[in-house]
């Protein structure tokens, strides 16, 4: 998987640029936050990329910070969010500007997006307001337990996400995983 280019751009285009990179030219798709901090036309780009493979395509997306990648991978794991949808999404603001109006639940922020009608923007701020709490918990890792600051994030007490957690199977090693069993064992469905 190709998860990071670095060279000349030698051809700029409104959703798409061209970067050569030894000889080869990757046609990669960009947000039109991202075109504006491009430079013009043969100076150096290095983009973080996702590569989107499909049975009649194989595309690129391009993003300048890995965080803006990282939520982009986030809007695309939810159901009815494609690449394009996704990218278009991503070029509406700032990163702390877009998910501080998913956390205030501002369904106008997708007007415009084309594809995304009411429902899908409540379908969509419903699913990005728990992954990014529980994104932002995670990266704060507040006690020794990542899982436990991201149940905590969730809205349940520390003592609460702790015994939930002390009664999982010593299998469940992985963060996100412990997260979902002792989602359920609180009686909570994510």
């Amino acid at each position: 998987m190709i998860a990071f280019l670095g060279g000349k751009i030698i051809l700029k285009k409104e959703k798409f640029i061209i970067v050569e990179v030894a000889g080869i030219g990757y046609k990669v798709f960009v947000s039109a936050k991202t075109g504006l901090k491009l430079p013009e036309i043969g100076g150096d780009v290095k983009l973080f990329c996702f590569q989107n493979v499909k049975e009649e395509a194989l595309d690129l997306y391009g993003f300048m910070a890995h965080e803006e990648l990282e939520f982009f991978e986030t809007l695309m794991e939810i159901r009815g969010v494609g690449p394009k949808s996704a990218l278009d999404i991503a070029s509406l603001g700032s990163l702390e500007n877009i998910k501080d109006k998913i956390l205030k639940q501002d369904e106008k922020i997708f007007v415009g997006i084309p594809g995304i009608g009411l429902k899908k923007a409540q379908t969509i701020i419903l699913e990005l307001t728990g992954k990014i709490k529980l994104l932002d918990s995670l990266k704060q890792k507040t006690s020794a337990d990542p899982a436990q600051d991201a149940l905590v994030q969730l809205g349940f007490s520390a003592q609460q996400a702790k015994e939930a957690l002390a009664t999982l199977p010593a299998s469940a090693k992985d963060v996100e995983e412990r997260i979902k069993l002792a989602l359920k064992s609180l009686g909570k469905n994510q």
